[in-house]
């Protein structure tokens, strides 16, 4: 192998590979693979060495390989929502809100979030009270609810008073209850 064969393919190490080698690995990779450069390009999001924009680039590349991990699961994946989710809200948090960009709107994650939800919170604290009696299958939902809930209390303090700040804000009274 020459030496310039050697220097256009990436390092085996992932967490070496520019933004745009990650992006093309994304494209072609599947399961692991791309839980893997969700992990990366996460990492690389929380590299406050970075400078905010190129941030933001990892944040979203970390988005792109957790979505894709839905392209192969049957049905809706709690924990790649909640992933989503997360990430998100620490964007929106720690480089701030761009409502010209979905995923950096905190109306857009408040919108993306009730979405997902599928109780309404009298309805979960209702569930909830007898939730050690209740079937596995409604106490597993209760604990999705639970998970795609907890970036609430950071999210609320973004958006304008309205129905779905207070919706959200009913959730982050339910949360504790939630088993």
């Amino acid at each position: 192998m020459s030496s310039d064969a050697c220097r256009e393919e990436p390092a085996r190490d992932p967490s070496s590979w520019t933004l745009d080698q990650l992006q093309t690995f994304i494209h072609a990779a599947h399961s692991q693979q791309l839980e893997t450069a969700r992990v990366v390009a996460q990492g690389q999001a929380y590299d406050s060495s970075h400078p905010q924009e190129a941030r933001r680039q990892w944040a979203k590349l970390s988005l792109l390989a957790n979505r894709r991990m839905l392209d192969n699961a049957e049905g809706r994946s709690t924990r790649v929502e909640q992933q989503d989710f997360m990430l998100r809200m620490w964007v929106i948090g720690r480089l701030g809100p761009d409502d010209t960009d979905p995923d950096w709107s905190p109306e857009a994650l408040a919108s993306d979030t009730l979405d997902t939800l599928t109780f309404t919170p009298s309805q979960a604290v209702g569930l909830a009270k007898g939730w050690r009696d209740l079937p596995i299958d409604q106490i597993r939902e209760l604990r999705r609810h639970k998970n795609l809930t907890a970036h609430l209390e950071s999210l609320v303090g973004y958006l304008a008073p309205g129905p779905a700040r207070e919706r959200l804000v009913a959730w982050t009274a339910t949360r504790p209850f939630l088993p």
